[in-house]
């Protein structure tokens, strides 16, 4: 079976390293990262991952611009995007659920059961 391929896009170091590291490990996935919207977006389109984990805030073009180039370009329109945030009042739920994503998940995650929950969303 082929390992399936995610790209995370998260501007925090220790949040990708780790992880990037439990879903290699626990979920036997092929992990790429990229540390800003821009750089994502990059990887992306030259990737063609299964499934992006987005974070939602970062510093330049913040996760919702980035979504919103991703769905933007042919390349990468189709791809499944969970969110990533620290944001979880129930307001933003509501913005999160209008948008073109299969799921949100909440900051702090616990990392060993990340793989579990992604894998249900694909």
């Amino acid at each position: 079976m082929d390992k399936k391929h995610i790209l995370i896009i998260d501007d925090e170091a220790d949040i990708r390293e780790s992880t990037q590291m439990c879903l290699e490990i626990i979920g036997e996935w092929e992990v790429s990262v990229a540390s800003s919207g821009y750089e994502g977006l990059i990887k992306a389109a030259e990737e063609k991952p299964d499934i992006i984990l987005l974070d939602v805030m970062m510093p330049g073009m913040d996760g919702l611009a980035t979504l919103q180039k991703l769905r933007e370009n042919s390349q990468t329109a189709q791809i499944p995007i969970i969110l990533l945030t620290a944001k979880a009042r129930s307001s933003e739920q509501r913005q999160f659920n209008q948008l073109d994503i299969v799921a949100v998940i909440t900051k702090p995650y616990d990392p060993y059961s990340l793989s579990d929950r992604i894998s249900e969303f694909l």
